[in-house]
């Protein structure tokens, strides 16, 4: 992809979010990262809600997902993506603290794209991130927005 990858993180901690917002910057490919806190942002913001603009979906590149978040959580807003036939083929990778074998399966049951452990390690993080944005930006093909 020659104009970078157009990411939607959503992310409820700050920290976490501010980490992989500098990985992304630190990477040496072009990224848009739009960064939400909850599922319900998250469908809004896929859906083209409450964007002032009228009702114009938002179809990034890649969905990051966190699995536990407030209000919706990752879980539900994954079987909503895959649900929607404007939505599913957007590639979604759960990344989560969790390393729970139930959620890890259930995930793939949802039709997750890739299942990421996030590290404790900062460093690692980073890696991580960097590794994502590698993978998805030159390796994957996607279909076109």
């Amino acid at each position: 992809m020659t104009d970078g990858l157009d990411i939607l993180l959503v992310e409820d901690n700050p920290g976490d979010a501010r980490l992989a917002s500098e990985a992304f910057k630190e990477g040496n490919i072009a990224t848009r990262l739009h960064i939400v806190q909850d599922g319900i942002e998250a469908l809004a913001f896929l859906r083209g809600e409450g964007t002032g603009g009228g009702s114009h979906r938002r179809a990034p590149d890649l969905i990051l997902l966190d699995l536990n978040l407030p209000r919706k959580d990752g879980r539900e807003v994954l079987a909503e993506i895959k649900n929607d036939p404007a939505l599913r083929r957007i590639p979604v990778i759960v990344l989560t603290t969790s390393q729970a074998e139930t959620d890890i399966s259930h995930s793939y049951d949802l039709h997750a794209n890739c299942y990421i452990v996030k590290p404790v390690d900062f460093d690692r993080f980073i890696e991580v991130v960097k590794g994502i944005e590698s993978y998805w930006s030159s390796l994957v093909r996607l279909p076109r927005r």
